[in-house]
């Protein structure tokens, strides 16, 4: 499978080395026509992964991240030379994968790309397409969870955390275990993200009369339950 990589970045000396890079790792790699329109190239290049620079003419990338994540839960690596701690947490809670602050090493940009896309898009071809929960069917190819009627969309970060917690057959999971799980890169992470996460799962579950089978563990951590 080839994958395509979508690259927002105005710095074309770095476009042309992210470029040559990832094409190296058997990669295709994408960019807007323009930067004033972002959202139509990405709609037309359908990519599997968004490699986004902050800082861009216009619009900048939180502008673009949000325009993206209302119709895709394509992956999205912010890229920045801002290194203030704000940028970081407001990327993660807007639903990034991952930020990456300049200058960076190529290498370690290429193997987050590697592991993002293998944490991605290898779930349909290892494991069932259901996993059954609490009389609920948790769907592992569109990310959304049923029960009785009733179904509840869940983010890809709210996704792999409803994972975690139910294949850890009623065990306490810690917070820090968590955010490992859900970030290649848990510096750039806090307690408030994961608690963030968490709150919007539970929302989530709560149409579905669930929202108590996600329990906290004061000082632990948290555990899925049988109800």
């Amino acid at each position: 499978m080839e994958f395509n990589i979508f690259i927002v970045e105005d710095d074309q000396a770095l476009f042309e080395a992210l470029q040559t890079g990832l094409q190296a790792w058997a990669f295709r790699v994408s960019k807007p026509n323009n930067f004033d329109e972002v959202m139509r190239s990405f709609l037309d290049e359908q990519p599997h992964l968004v490699i986004m620079d902050i800082t861009l003419p216009k619009f900048d990338g939180f502008h673009w991240c949000r325009e993206i994540r209302s119709v895709s839960e394509v992956p999205i690596i912010f890229l920045s030379s801002r290194d203030h701690p704000l940028d970081m947490v407001m990327a993660l809670n807007m639903g990034a994968d991952d930020f990456v602050q300049k200058p960076f090493h190529t290498n370690v940009l290429y193997a987050k790309v590697q592991a993002i896309l293998r944490r991605t898009y290898a779930y349909g071809e290892t494991q069932a397409d259901t996993l059954e929960w609490n009389s609920a069917l948790i769907d592992l190819k569109r990310g959304v969870i049923r029960k009785s009627g009733e179904e509840a969309d869940l983010t890809k970060n709210e996704f792999f955390l409803l994972l975690a917690l139910v294949k850890s057959n009623n065990s306490v999971i810690s917070r820090h275990d968590l955010i490992r799980k859900l970030w290649e890169d848990e510096q750039f992470v806090n307690d408030n993200t994961l608690t963030a996460n968490i709150t919007r799962l539970r929302q989530k579950l709560e149409v579905l009369g669930l929202s108590d089978a996600i329990v906290t563990k004061k000082g632990m951590g948290y555990m899925a339950v049988t109800l």
